[in-house]
């Protein structure tokens, strides 16, 4: 369970040099009063700022100095984690970021990415998404569970149900499955080549066994073949070099042909912009008996004169349009056609580079029948037979290594399934649901709000009101909205504490009773407040004088000289 103590800021948006200080863990409930401007909210800004590297509203980094004294922007927050107690140390101008455990400095050597990776996986084991479900909720940038993408709601869930470390697992796992595959694949192409070779030496080595004395024919008869092979080849690959050569000398034309399209087109943007230019001119005197400018009425003959002008312009531009369209339809076949070539070029490159790699096989094939027909003996019989005997032994070996990658990678898949969304976490999340389904249809009644709230194992919504007709989240009233998220909120709390997940002291409501609860809402809330145990909630409200006799401490913030400061209650 995360306990929060303390938090202390300063430079930080309106407070100014002086730090403010705030116990988090004195008092079961705190109010936190002040006019508009005063501050109220940044207690909120600060504490997802030192834990988070972000405001809860949505503030610009460079904003969040005060403006006056721009700089030594500092927020720390002290909380413990079991045993160990914790502070974290975030400021801006200069940038600053400390992670103390039980008074020492945790080690700073990883990227600032890194260490923010180690403070909510390690050491919070939530991150900004599940925070904000499980303690604070916002007037402003808070995004209520029932508005979230269905991915984000698991995530929050599984946060919660502290099941990420399946997901976490999965990803590691999904490395492993890549690389047992890229394995498998490896050694069993391995496998096949030893096969493979134990089969052309077993043949060879039967060959010399039964047919020595035939040998130099036989040989003799492989390189004739290989010869005749090699001069097919040759042939086919002087014809199509031969094509190859007519085909680039038909398609030397391609770069000019591409150039005159491109000076086409150019032409056509230029007669489309004379084509707007005289239609407007010609609009302009059809339509117009004065000059918008000296306000005199114009010449009927004049306009006459202009009418003719410009409809003989268009008569000639639309015709010379004409004609370079077509011009440009023969110049783009013609660019077609080099194109479809050089394709077709291409691919006799590659048949060529085929035709050349075989050819350079049989050369090979050649050359190795030529040293054989050199190098062969008697003993030429019991050297295979030892080679063919490693290889048997290779053989066998490469199919045990195969056997046992191919089981791990079984069990790896098995995980994997496991731990899928469809696998563990699914059971996990089903086995909750009814839980905590149970618990927001309580809170909603606690609340006075009496309808039956459902959620399914994707996380989405039914809701049954009045004769049992169905809604969704977002057919309700504002005020019925808050109800849902406060029962949300309140569940997800009591699950984390279930869990022992995301579990903490803190729960922080911004102006939750200045928009959307009503005064029977309000009574309804503190009776759910007044039931929970080793809680330490901040509610921030701008109705202060009718709050005051419901909180055991009250919190008031004001300006004074253009910087926040707390007032004494």
């Amino acid at each position: 369970m995360i306990i929060f103590k303390k938090i202390r800021w300063k430079n930080f948006l309106s407070t100014g040099n002086t730090p403010i200080e705030i116990d988090l863990n004195n008092s079961p409930t705190s109010l936190i009063i002040g006019s508009n401007g005063s501050g109220k909210s940044t207690l909120l800004d600060a504490i997802c700022f030192v834990l988070f590297n972000r405001p809860f509203r949505i503030i610009k980094k460079e904003q969040i100095v005060n403006t006056i004294n721009n700089g030594d922007c500092v927020v720390e927050i002290d909380f413990t984690v079991g045993q160990k107690v914790y502070q974290v140390r975030r400021g801006i101008k200069p940038n600053l970021f400390e992670i103390y455990c039980d008074g020492e400095l945790l080690n700073q050597e990883a990227n600032t990415v890194d260490y923010q990776r180690v403070l909510e996986q390690n050491i919070m084991k939530l991150n900004y998404r599940s925070f904000v479900q499980v303690i604070i909720l916002g007037s402003s940038s808070y995004e209520p569970f029932m508005k979230m993408k269905a991915r984000y709601r698991r995530d929050v869930v599984e946060e919660i149900l502290d099941i990420k470390v399946f997901t976490q697992m999965d990803l590691i796992l999904r490395d492993q499955q890549s690389l047992l595959t890229k394995n498998i694949t490896e050694v069993r192409h391995r496998y096949d080549l030893l096969d493979k070779e134990i089969e052309l030496q077993s043949n060879h080595l039967n060959t010399l066994e039964t047919r020595q004395n035939q040998d130099k024919d036989y040989k003799l008869e492989l390189l004739q073949k290989n010869d005749e092979n090699a001069k097919k080849l040759r042939a086919d690959i002087e014809e199509l070099e031969n094509t190859i050569k007519n085909t680039e000398t038909s398609v030397q034309d391609k770069e000019k042909a591409e150039k005159k399209l491109r000076q086409l087109e150019k032409i056509q943007t230029k007669i489309e912009q004379n084509l707007s230019t005289h239609k407007k001119a010609l609009e302009f005197f059809e339509d117009n008996d004065n000059c918008p400018t000296c306000t005199q009425k114009l010449q009927a003959e004049f306009r006459g004169e202009k009418i003719a002008y410009e409809k003989g312009k268009l008569t000639t531009l639309n015709d010379g349009m004409k004609d370079l369209l077509k011009e440009i339809t023969t110049v783009e076949e013609k660019v077609n056609e080099y194109t479809s070539l050089s394709n077709k070029i291409r691919d006799m490159n590659i048949d060529l580079a085929k035709l050349n790699t075989s050819l350079d096989g049989i050369y090979d094939h050649t050359t190795r029948i030529n040293k054989e027909l050199e190098s062969i003996s008697e003993d030429d019989i019991e050297k295979l037979k030892t080679e063919l005997s490693d290889l048997k032994t290779k053989l066998t070996e490469t199919l045990t290594e195969l056997e046992k990658i191919t089981e791990e990678k079984k069990y790896v898949d098995i995980l994997r399934e496991i731990l899928s969304e469809k696998g563990a976490r699914k059971r996990i999340i089903k086995k909750y649901l009814p839980i905590m389904n149970q618990l927001i249809n309580q809170y909603l009644q606690s609340m006075d709000f009496f309808i039956s709230f459902h959620l399914d194992e994707e996380f989405k919504e039914t809701v049954k009101s009045r004769h049992r007709d169905t809604f969704d989240y977002n057919c309700f009233s504002e005020g019925e909205k808050m109800r849902i998220d406060l029962a949300l909120v309140f569940t997800w709390r009591a699950i984390a504490k279930m869990k022992n997940s995301t579990n903490t002291n803190l729960l922080i409501l911004d102006e939750i009773f200045d928009s959307s609860l009503d005064g029977q809402g309000t009574e309804d809330f503190f009776k759910i407040i007044q039931t929970l145990t080793n809680e330490n909630v901040f509610i921030i409200s701008h109705k202060g004088d009718i709050l005051f006799d419901k909180f055991t401490n009250i919190i008031k913030f004001e300006k004074q000289n253009n910087f926040t400061r707390l007032q004494n209650v």
